[in-house]
């Protein structure tokens, strides 16, 4: 990370601005110059400990259990400090690691996958990435020069350099290890990116002009309570866009959801093997047929991201509408609809 990004963090706990410790410096290309950033370090609040690894800030509210062996080698007290944490958020501490543990793995095999080189993300090179994402959010290359943009789930991180070559300013975040990939693969220095959790999102709030959200709302435990836990870091006049599936009459999609109801709660890596020998090769033989010209780590990614996360709730048009409506947005939307999903925004007033 670079010094510019602490100005915009917060405690996802305590909702305080971080201090700054730098354990190690080092050097980074953007925009094809090298840049001084800080690879490793803390962050604290008047309760909380977060480290930074590897240049992307841990901000997640278990991140002293996930990472306890590195805080425990660079804080003297961290066992001290630790115990007082977990004794004063006991509950939430308990809440956050049962329902993040299947998700943090699930996400972190999925895009462990994926080749930065040659793949491409839900059938779109980088180009129809942004493009795609201009669509969902009412925007143009143009509209995106200096606003401030929250990717609340980020995955591989490369929608987030196509946005910040428009001009923009964006924070992409995403709870699993893939973060780390998104970091290193990154030289635009206005993407920026955090590990943290959607529903306890470790940002200033009222700050962005957009936050955006693809299909993540509906890999969490509530999609509309997440959705409310992102609707602060909205400022006034900002934009929530958010991409949800929405229901299909379709006698094979509802198999498939059944099944999933039982395959998604099987080991993350028995998941991977099963359906190496069952439904990627039936996927690979029917999308041929139909000129389909993924690659099979393409159709892996894809069917991990349907059987494999813990939740995947499905919404109609006009209930996503109706969570805008009752936290008084206007010029609510859908954007696009397909297949699978749909994308809907809204004006914050």
């Amino acid at each position: 990370m670079t010094t510019d990004l602490l100005r915009i963090l917060r405690c996802p706990v305590t909702r305080e601005e971080l201090q700054l410790e730098i354990i190690s410096k080092g050097m980074k290309m953007y925009d094809g110059l090298e840049k001084e950033i800080i690879l490793t370090g803390i962050l604290r609040s008047s309760d909380c400990i977060y480290p930074i690894i590897d240049g992307v800030p841990r901000l997640l509210v278990e991140a002293c259990i996930d990472y306890s062996d590195f805080l425990s080698k660079h804080i003297s007290n961290f066992s001290e400090i630790k115990l007082k944490f977990e004794t004063k958020y006991k509950g939430l501490l308990r809440f956050v690691i049962n329902k993040n543990r299947r998700t943090k793995k699930s996400f972190s095999q999925e895009w462990g996958l994926f080749n930065y080189e040659t793949d491409k993300v839900w059938d779109a090179d980088q180009a129809g990435m942004l493009d795609r994402f201009l669509r969902e959010n009412d925007e143009t290359t143009q509209s995106l020069k200096g606003k401030k943009i929250f990717d609340a789930g980020c995955g591989n991180g490369l929608l987030n350099q196509s946005i910040a070559a428009c001009g923009a300013e964006i924070v992409g975040m995403d709870f699993s290890q893939s973060i780390e990939r998104a970091f290193k693969q990154n030289d635009k220095s206005s993407a920026l990116f955090i590990q943290g959790d959607v529903q306890f999102p470790p940002l200033a709030f009222s700050y962005f002009d957009i936050v955006h959200s693809s299909g993540v709302l509906i890999c969490t435990t509530n999609s509309e309570l997440t959705f409310s836990c992102i609707d602060p870091c909205v400022k006034q006049g900002g934009k929530i866009s958010v991409w949800l599936y929405h229901f299909r009459d379709n006698f094979i999609h509802n198999v498939f959801n059944t099944l999933r109801n039982y395959t998604s709660k099987l080991p993350i890596k028995f998941q991977y093997y099963l359906y190496s020998v069952t439904l990627l090769p039936a996927s690979f033989i029917i999308k041929r047929l139909k000129g389909n010209k993924q690659n099979t780590r393409e159709m892996m990614i894809d069917i991990l991201d349907w059987f494999s996360p813990e939740f995947r709730w499905e919404h109609a048009h006009d209930e996503a509408a109706a969570w805008y409506t009752k936290r008084n947005y206007h010029s609510v939307k859908v954007t696009t609809n397909e297949v699978f999903g749909f994308n809907i925004i809204g004006i914050k007033g």
